[in-house]
């Protein structure tokens, strides 16, 4: 299959903005766009009234009537649609398996209450190799989330992107994060800003007074050690605006108020192809669920 931006659609509020965002980015990208519809029917003795021909002409309506709404927005922009029957959280990661990103909505609650991710959307990031956006209907649905955009709502200006946060734990690899997280920089034109959260050793909360300057110069090593793990790429992105910040707290929570204002934050999740499936750690688990701005988390050995 030719490499695409695959949007899971099912008929929703959030999955609409996802298509929405969605085809921003294919056209960012330069790619076609794919809209897929996977459902796991009921069977007709659970619901007499309502047979497969039914269920398949509503699959069919929901994927015709966002191609038609985003050839209107995107004349331009190549889209292609497909109706699969299956578990969504199977049936999608195999179906964007060639695709650039996959793209999925989420129930936006606020800052306060973050996404309602649902056991179908965490089950599908987990088990996806590709890079997963997840995007939140804008609050008023006349208005099109911008690619990238947290906020639909905020007017176009000269430059129409905010930052792109990354969060990076510098004590592991984070090159396909990294390459994921300069590339959507450097097609936005925006500044990447690179963020890393620590935490001083659990013994040094039994000391009765913790000297300023162990925290200052613990804080001085991480941040030493973030601008060795950017160097190549500043290097290898050299028109990319990069901000360092290295900061003491939960990096989980650090990574959140960071990216409050930001277009797009980028988390990683480490493969782990055991039995019972992926994992998605601490730190993405906590962003997916609270991130006012667009999440895209990105697996990596």
């Amino acid at each position: 299959m030719t490499r695409n931006v695959t949007v899971g659609l099912d008929g929703s509020p959030e999955s609409r903005a996802a298509a929405a965002w969605a085809a921003q980015e294919a056209l960012l990208r330069e790619v076609p766009l794919h809209l897929v519809h996977a459902e796991e029917w009921p069977t007709t003795a659970a619901i007499p009234m309502v047979g497969p021909e039914v269920q398949q002409q509503w699959a069919d309506k929901v994927l015709a009537d966002a191609a038609d709404e985003l050839r209107q927005r995107h004349p331009g922009l190549e889209i292609t649609a497909r109706r699969l029957s299956g578990r969504p959280a199977a049936a999608l990661p195999v179906e964007a398996g060639d695709a650039e990103m996959l793209v999925l909505g989420s129930r936006g609650l606020g800052s306060i209450m973050g996404f309602l991710i649902g056991s179908v959307g965490m089950a599908t990031v987990s088990a996806t190799e590709q890079p997963v956006v997840l995007v939140r209907a804008p609050k008023h649905q006349d208005k099109e989330p911008r690619a990238g955009s947290g906020d639909a709502e905020q007017p176009d200006t000269a430059s129409p992107h905010r930052d792109v946060v990354v969060g990076l734990d510098v004590y592991q690899s984070c090159d396909k994060l990294l390459a994921f997280a300069f590339d959507e920089a450097a097609r936005r034109g925006c500044t990447l800003r690179a963020v890393h959260g620590w935490t001083l050793p659990l013994v040094f909360s039994y000391a009765p007074i913790l000297d300023p300057g162990i925290q200052l110069e613990v804080g001085r090593q991480f941040e030493r050690a973030l601008s060795d793990m950017l160097l190549p790429w500043r290097q290898k992105f050299p028109s990319v605006q990069v901000v360092e910040r290295a900061l003491i707290g939960s990096p989980g929570q650090q990574l959140v108020y960071s990216a409050a204002d930001a277009d797009l934050v980028v988390v990683g999740r480490r493969l782990r192809r055991a039995p019972l499936g992926g994992h998605i750690g601490p730190v993405a688990h906590a962003v997916m669920h609270h991130s006012a701005a667009p999440v895209a988390v990105v697996a990596h050995d």
